[in-house]
C-alpha cells in the first residue's frame, strides 16, 4: 500500500493539471465530499463537478496521521484565493472521504456591477 500523503499528492496534482482520469482513479468509487458549500456522494459525481469548476491548489502545508491527511492550502476558485483545510481519509490505497473547510463569504460576497 502507499503511503497516503503520495496518494493525495498525486491527486491535487492531477485535480491541478486538470488529468480528471488520474484524479477520479485514486477516489473509492463510494468516495464522499463533504464541503462548507455541500457535499457530493460518488467518485464520478464529484469528479464531473471538480471538471466544471477547475479548482486549483497552491500548497502550504501538509500533515499525515496514518490513513489520514491534512492540507493547509489556497484554493484558487473563481479567480479567487481563500484559504483553506482539506482532510482526506483513505481506505486502502484510494480517496474515501475528503471534508473541506474554508470560509465562503468572499464567494458569496459578490458586488454587483453600477
Amino acid at each position: 500500500m502507499a503511503a497516503s500523503l503520495n496518494i493525495v499528492q498525486q491527486f491535487m496534482n492531477a485535480l491541478n493539471n486538470e488529468d480528471w482520469a488520474k484524479a477520479e482513479a485514486l477516489l473509492t468509487p463510494d468516495f464522499k465530499f463533504a464541503g462548507v458549500m455541500g457535499s457530493r456522494e460518488g467518485a464520478s459525481n464529484y469528479m464531473e463537478d471538480m471538471s466544471r469548476m477547475k479548482i486549483k491548489y497552491n500548497i502550504h502545508q501538509v500533515f499525515e496521521n496514518g490513513n489520514d491527511v491534512a492540507v493547509l492550502c489556497d484554493y484558487d476558485m473563481n479567480g479567487q484565493s481563500i484559504f483553506g483545510c482539506s482532510w482526506y481519509q483513505l481506505r486502502g490505497d484510494k480517496i474515501n472521504l475528503l471534508r473541506v473547510v474554508f470560509d465562503p463569504r468572499p464567494l458569496l460576497d459578490k458586488k454587483p456591477a453600477h
